[in-house]
């Protein structure tokens, strides 16, 4: 039976080892921390990118694939697990689009349901909205999942696996390569030996690489959100304005983010982040401004030049796979690259085009 390692326990890391013990691999996924407690946790849990119009072809198609797979993969993980991760198919409103006609434009080539609405329709639909919206643009398919729970569930669904196994606070100190096949993990004094190890670290991942020489362009792009709480069905859509949305849970807790900050592995939270956010939240949904955020917390994206992740065998080194550098994506294009990637470990057609995301032809260079 074939074995492999997963270097890495955010939604990336656990569907990639979720989809390779569904092809009878045995897995060990390791994880320097808690499972599911990094980007995947911090997360807003949006299943679309931001402002999908903006976004190429290679981005879109995972996307596309991702939103088309999502509703069976909660349902099974719920059924399985007991955890439901709360797949919400509530809509998104864009409040003052001023790119309306790029993306009713990229809608119709696309074959999506984004529909322009007037001030009367937009208030009628989002009562809780601040006065002096002009217009929106409404996607009523789009859906959100509680990335917490989500996380929570592909944890437990991982452990029914007999073929796996879980090894947390476990960080990777180097991977091991003998004759130019990377046949295993050291985690300090402890050696994981396999036939394929996957680097799916998220904003880690080019750190792990740098020893063999091999510079990955991914680096950590702190987001700072703010939890609010609402009675049960107050928002009924998510909503957006200037590039802050506003997500609300089926309890009524309402996640607003997200802050774009390039400052190294701290995730650490400060008031100017806190204003900010609270600006707009406020903007949105005025009625938040006399409650007090419950939570402020941050976590950190694995950044990368275009968005569009590698994912693929690296050519340097045989049997290191990458699924890694999916920017601000992650739980968007998750299922989509975890499929791709396990059809590219086992030899099998994959439904996707692998060619975007291939390690061997997209900027991988060699470290200095």
């Amino acid at each position: 039976m074939r074995q492999a390692i997963v270097v890495g326990g955010g939604v990336m890391g656990c569907l990639s080892a979720l989809e390779l013990l569904q092809r009878g691999w045995q897995v060990t996924l390791l994880e320097a921390g808690e499972t599911g407690r990094e980007a995947s946790w911090a997360a807003g849990g949006l299943v679309t990118p931001l402002y999908p119009w903006h976004y190429c072809t290679a981005i879109s198609a995972l996307a596309n694939w991702s939103q088309r797979a999502y509703p069976q993969l909660a349902a099974s993980l719920a059924e399985a697990t007991g955890i439901d991760p709360e797949l919400t198919a509530c809509g998104l409103m864009w409040l003052d689009a001023e790119e309306r006609d790029l993306a009713l434009d990229w809608a119709q080539r696309n074959e999506r349901d984004l529909q322009a609405l007037e001030q009367p329709e937009l208030y009628s639909r989002v009562a809780q909205l601040a006065p002096g919206f002009s217009g929106a643009l409404w996607q009523a398919d789009l859906a959100n999942l509680r990335n917490p729970r989500m996380m929570q569930a592909l944890r437990a669904r991982l452990r029914q696996f007999a073929g796996f196994e879980l090894q947390e606070h476990c960080p990777v100190s180097s991977l091991l390569v003998e004759q130019g096949r990377c046949v295993g993990v050291r985690s300090g004094p402890q050696t994981f030996t396999a036939d394929a190890v996957v680097l799916a670290a998220g904003a880690w991942s080019a750190g792990l690489l740098q020893p063999l020489g091999v510079e990955l362009p991914v680096e950590p792009v702190k987001g700072q959100m703010l939890l609010y709480k609402m009675p049960p069905g107050w928002l009924e859509c998510m909503v957006m304005y200037d590039g802050r949305y506003a997500i609300p849970r089926r309890d009524g807790h309402i996640v607003v983010g997200s802050t774009l900050e390039y400052s190294g592995f701290d995730k650490t939270t400060d008031d100017q982040a806190l204003a900010t956010l609270k600006t707009a939240a406020e903007r949105m949904l005025p009625a938040l401004a006399g409650i007090e955020p419950v939570m402020q917390w941050a976590g950190l994206r694995p950044g990368s030049p275009d968005g569009v992740p590698w994912i693929g065998e690296l050519p340097q080194v045989q049997g290191l796979w990458l699924n890694c550098g999916h920017f601000r994506n992650g739980l968007v294009l998750a299922p989509a690259s975890c499929h791709l990637l396990a059809a590219l470990m086992d030899g099998q057609p994959a439904e996707l085009d692998a060619a975007p995301y291939n390690p061997a032809t997209r900027g991988i260079g060699s470290a200095a």
